[in-house]
């Protein structure tokens, strides 16, 4: 993989998170200067030299500082990917979108020359058949999204590209700016996604399938996702003529899979039995929607958490996959292969310890 021109300081927005924290470690090493920016620090300890700057997205003032002798800025932080957030459009708006226009303007008023954005494959899916697609494809009308957290980040998405060639104040050059379209992502120690699946299949409620069998989706291991946002920040140089610049790339581990045979290694992994029973994808969108409108109608009282919720049914059984065809010509991507071997361990060993019972273990040691 090319190396990064590393005389530049690194901000990661986010970077308290899975994905955030990870990206910063892999910069770390290769003896880069990188700033975590994130409402809480990661679960980990952090190595010497990494700055954890503790502020929120939403407030331009913070993200400003922040951003004040910085080369580069990933920003990763977001809100609303799945469960009960995703049922929170208040917070989804202001951090998504509002949290978004405050980092491009940041960047331009300190001359910050480069901008990787975290986007999702959901900027174009809506629950559409979508078979090895690509970077052509328009976006999702925004009124067909039936989300806040997909509607939001194609807003960002495109406020982000938009944002690319903005003059940069003092005249200093121009932002060069992109977006990367992950899969879902997934790594040992992920604890947004697999730690809720292990707890529906810890407690039975993990019975059935649904979809076709032949539906296929798409996942991206935390390493491949590292890898791209490092060569994403490399071709906004000139080194790299800029390759990047204003352009989006779909990011996975290349290998199409129906989503539950995708995580059968982890059920049998930790001794349970695969389901057999398989219903009706209709049946289980309906469910979702009817548990959704019960949220909306009790979630400030009682803010529970959905089994599942639409977009969820949709990402899980609907045939959806992207070329990498760009991302491997433009940026030099080479998706490593991986397997939920890691992720099986993981959870033999950890469980599904919430991150700050995790914190407080790793402190005793």
């Amino acid at each position: 993989m090319e190396q990064l021109t590393l005389t530049n300081t690194f901000l990661i927005t986010g970077g308290g998170g899975y994905v955030g924290y990870r990206l910063a470690c892999a910069l770390h090493k290769k003896g880069a200067k990188v700033i975590l920016f994130d409402v809480r620090p990661p679960n980990e300890e952090m190595p010497d030299g990494m700055v954890f700057l503790e502020g929120d997205i939403r407030d331009f003032v913070q993200v400003e500082a922040a951003t004040r002798g910085v080369g580069c800025v990933f920003h990763i932080a977001s809100y609303g990917m799945s469960g009960r957030e995703q049922l929170n459009r208040r917070l989804i708006e202001e951090v998504n979108v509002h949290g978004t226009d405050h980092v491009i303007r940041a960047c331009i008023m300190n001359a910050v020359p480069r901008l990787v954005y975290t986007s999702t494959f959901n900027v174009i899916f809506g629950g559409q058949v979508i078979e090895n697609g690509n970077e052509s494809l328009p976006y999702l009308p925004l009124q067909l999204h039936p989300d806040h957290y997909s509607r939001t980040k194609a807003l960002a998405e495109m406020a982000v590209l938009k944002a690319n060639g903005s003059a940069l104040q003092g005249g200093s050059g121009v932002l060069r700016s992109c977006a990367l379209r992950p899969a879902g992502i997934y790594g040992p120690g992920e604890q947004r996604h697999l730690p809720r699946i292990v707890s529906y299949i810890e407690k039975g409620i993990f019975r059935f399938v649904y979809g076709e069998a032949s539906s296929l989706v798409e996942f991206v291991h935390v390493d491949n996702m590292v890898s791209a946002h490092e060569l994403a920040a490399a071709a906004l140089t000139p080194e790299k003529q800029y390759h990047a610049a204003g352009q989006a790339y779909f990011i996975s581990d290349g290998k199409p899979v129906n989503n539950f045979e995708f995580f059968r290694p982890l059920v049998e992994g930790l001794g349970y039995s695969f389901p057999k029973v398989r219903l009706p994808l209709s049946l289980i969108y309906l469910f979702a929607f009817l548990t959704e409108m019960v949220h909306y109608l009790v979630g400030r009282v009682y803010n529970f958490q959905p089994l599942l919720t639409r977009t969820e049914v949709y990402k899980t059984g609907v045939t959806h996959y992207f070329s990498l065809e760009k991302a491997k010509a433009e940026l030099g991507y080479e998706p490593q292969e991986y397997n939920l071997d890691e992720v099986v361990q993981w959870f033999k060993i950890v469980g599904t310890l919430s991150p700050d019972v995790m914190s407080t273990l790793k402190m005793m040691k």
